[in-house]
């Protein structure tokens, strides 16, 4: 072996535990990676073998009774692989003992096997037999939010008829990998579930004997979906077509592509702070460590190395570290993506799990990180190679006493003798002091990056649930009514007022640009949903023109002023021009609003609504439920309490799943500079200490001026590091966008209460190993030779 790689070995044994503290961190931003990238891949695949699998749909439509004969000829388009005709359906369920009513999509399929198309996966039970028209699949979430198993029974109200249903089977499908109810922001299992009847009993159920109401389809590779999407669309359209749509609009895949998009900008920010941190920290050690080992640097050159040799013992020594880091953060982040993505697989609802990570992912890791850690260990070994041999061999100069400046001043003398040590050990290694805070501060400030996702997602409750939305309940309505359905509502037990709003599908265009939306009218001065902005302020609907949310505003690519070509996908199907009226920032969603009156004005109908928002005293919530089971109008129910619970559940199972994970990195971080800095002042204050020791100071006081100085870049870097933090928060509200939610810029006291907390329980921990090492501190040798 080389005799440097034999100093190179003694070197890293003696610098184990610093060695160890450095691998950690870039280990944190190795695992942050690989777990990001790992769970975004298996996702994708796990999906798309699903998908794939099951034979899910290309494009999708609705209509209302359409003659089976033209799904024959929608077949027969250029393009079209594959055609399913079916019935979709909303009923009322009364499950068991659970009060509230259950809102369902029931779904035909053949009675003698799978369908063409979005196959099911039978979990348990059997499939339901012919002659049978009582016996339902249940989708496997509704079947645990209920604990049904096949043989249960309950009532369904259907077409304004009640009839008993029998499960004989739960199924899973991949048009509900994320089951969510109609105007519901999650999926409840609780209160929406998706069943799967026979074809035969839904048409005498309602009436649609040789029709059909809803289409699946799927394409030819290369085929374009706009062109079969226009085809279909004049097809249907005679018979009450809404438009079809291509299976990125379909609202579970939609939901579930969205959460990719949401862990692959988690993916781009996140790990980068890691490793700027973990480049740092290794230019930090490193150059700290060549200052020390001057003598030995001098007598390799004097023995005729050269600087290459020099330069690369030093730059083998940090790729040892990094290698080290990037091993471990390759087994931590297999396991946590593994672990993440099983959760995200239950959470989704796939029968199968994916999880094979090419080794692209761990080769991009592994580059990247060695790549930081060699930069930031650049300059040090450029100081190396550049230090002549006779300079070198002589100590290092003595910083110039500047008197004040090194606290010896007035102010200074009032402290007693430790303390000025302290002060002056500081101010006399300015940089080395700002580098160090700036370290601490880093890791402060992801910390308060982690823990304010908490705040954010306080902040989006109280937004859309308590500040915007007044109304207990929102009940979907089957059809349009007239607005003397308000009067019916407020006869229901409980109610105290009601809201009626009408919800329109189109399509905006705007230039080349186009997009599927649904249109909201609300009624002029209502009181039961306030549109608000992101900043809390109302925002009035434009008594003619859209109010625009700024993210479709950006998608369209138009302005206050613009017009929006809105093609309405129900009734007559107008194509009108309407003007931007305003725009307005939400974090929820992407609305676009429209005064009621206006729209059914616009439409030529009577003042029409779709939904009723509902204002109920909860004193009478049981009959309330009661009577809304029987009420056959109604499509769907969103409970805003249940929402608001539902909300909580469902991101603590994404969302700050991750937030735990980077808590935890983010702990690791400040151990691993608080830790370097202590060692690394121990190395060179070593004679120091033990001469002052052997002078007569006290264990405690040499300790004093060790960790000092710690303590007084703690109280620097904790500020500066709770600003970084809002910063890196800031540009988390930026970056972390999608269509579904943004993050608002929120961070509470108390955020940076727990991440300053955690900083000092990290520098405390290392305050009492240094302190252990200075007990046990061998004085005689460490007055002969460096520690």
């Amino acid at each position: 072996m080389h005799p440097l790689d034999h100093k190179l070995l003694r070197d890293l044994w003696r610098l184990r535990v610093q060695a160890l503290a450095v691998a950690l961190i870039v280990a944190s931003g190795v695992a942050v990676l690989v777990m990001s990238l790992a769970a975004i891949e298996a996702l994708e695949d796990t999906a798309a073998r699903y998908y794939e699998r099951q034979r899910f749909a290309d494009v999708f439509a609705s209509a209302r009774r359409v003659p089976e004969a033209v799904a024959r000829e929608i077949a027969e388009l250029p393009g079209v692989r594959a055609v399913e005709s079916r019935i979709r359906q909303f009923a009322t369920l009364d499950v068991g003992d659970f009060p509230e009513p259950v809102m369902a999509s029931v779904v035909s399929v053949p009675e003698t096997g799978q369908p063409a198309l979005n196959r099911l996966v039978l979990r348990s039970g059997r499939w339901i037999q012919p002659g049978r028209p009582d016996e339902v699949l249940i989708a496997e979430s509704f079947a645990e939010g209920h604990g049904l198993a096949p043989g249960d029974r309950f009532h369904a109200l259907m077409n304004g008829r009640r009839r008993e249903l029998r499960v004989v089977g739960v199924a899973l499908s991949p048009e509900y990998v994320y089951a969510i109810g109609p105007g519901a922001l999650m999926p409840d299992a609780k209160r929406y579930g998706a069943l799967w009847m026979g074809r035969e009993a839904l048409e005498a159920i309602w009436d649609l004997d040789g029709a059909f109401d809803d289409l699946a389809l799927t394409l030819y590779r290369g085929a374009r979906s706009e062109d079969v999407i226009e085809r279909v669309d004049a097809l249907l359209d005679p018979w009450g077509g809404t438009g079809a749509y291509p299976r990125r609009d379909q609202l579970s895949n939609w939901f579930l592509m969205n959460e990719i998009e949401q862990l692959r900008a988690m993916a781009q920010i996140l790990p980068t702070i890691f490793l700027v941190v973990a480049a740092f920290l290794t230019n930090m050690v490193l150059a700290r460590l060549i200052a020390i080992e001057r003598s030995e640097i001098g007598l390799l050159k004097a023995f005729g190395y050269s600087d290459f040799a020099v330069g690369l013992h030093y730059a083998k020594l940090v790729v040892v570290l990094a290698s080290l880091g990037v091993v471990l953060g390759w087994i931590a982040g297999d396991l946590f993506g593994r672990w993440t993505t099983a959760i995200y697989a239950e959470f989704f609802r796939f029968p199968l799990l994916v999880y094979a990570p090419g080794a692209g992912v761990f080769l991009l890791s592994g580059l990247v990180s060695l790549a930081a850690a060699l930069a930031g260990a650049l300059g040090a070994v450029r100081r190396a190679v550049a230090l002549p041999p006779a300079e070198a061999m002589r100590p290092p100069a003595p910083p110039t006493f500047r008197g004040h400046a090194d606290g010896d001043g007035r102010l200074a003398r009032l402290l007693d003798q430790p303390t000025r040590i302290v002060l002056r050990q500081a101010l006399r290694f300015p940089v080395r002091t700002f580098l160090t805070t700036l370290g601490l501060a880093a890791s402060v400030a992801v910390l308060v990056m982690s823990m304010q996702w908490v705040d954010a997602i306080e902040e989006l409750v109280d937004d859309y649930f308590w500040r915007q939305q007044r109304q207990d309940a929102m009940v979907g309505l089957v059809e349009v009514e007239d607005e003397s359905v308000l009067a019916e509502a407020e006869r229901l037990p409980g109610v105290l007022a009601a809201e009626g709003h009408r919800t329109v599908a189109a399509r905006l265009h705007a230039g080349p640009r186009s997009r599927r939306e649904a249109l909201i009218g609300l009624p002029a001065g209502g009181g039961l949903e306030i549109v608000r902005d992101a900043d809390d302020r109302p925002v009035a609907v434009p008594a003619d023109g859209l109010l625009v949310s700024t993210t479709v505003a950006a998608l369209l690519a138009v302005d206050v002023g613009d017009s929006v070509r809105v093609e309405f996908l129900e009734g007559s199907r107008e194509e009108l021009e309407i003007p931007v009226a305003a725009l307005f920032e939400t974090l929820l969603g992407t609305p676009v609003y429209i005064d009621l009156a206006a729209l059914n004005r616009r439409l030529d109908d009577p003042q029409l609504v779709n939904t009723l928002l509902l204002k109920v005293d909860s004193a009478q919530e049981e009959a309330f439920f009661e009577a809304l089971k029987a009420l056959p109008t109604a499509s769907g129910l969103v409970l805003r309490q249940a929402s608001v619970t539902l909300f909580h559940e469902t991101i603590a199972e994404t969302m700050l799943i991750y937030t735990a994970f980077y808590v935890v990195f983010a702990c690791i971080l400040s151990f691993g500079v608080v830790y370097n800095t202590l060692r690394i002042a121990l190395s060179e204050r070593g004679r120091e200490l033990a001469t002052l020791r052997v002078l007569g100071f006290r264990t405690g006081e040499i300790g004093y001026m060790l960790l000092g100085e710690a303590a007084l870049v703690v109280v620097l870097a904790l500020p500066v590091g709770c600003v970084l933090g809002y910063g890196l928060a800031w540009l988390i509200a930026e970056q972390f966008t999608s269509e579904l939610f943004r993050v608002p810029l929120a961070v509470g006291p108390d955020t940076y209460g727990r991440a300053v907390l955690v900083t000092l329980a990290a520098v405390g921990l290392c305050a009492f190993a240094m302190q252990r090492r200075l007990e046990h501190l061998d004085l005689i040798a460490v007055l002969k030779t460096r520690e």
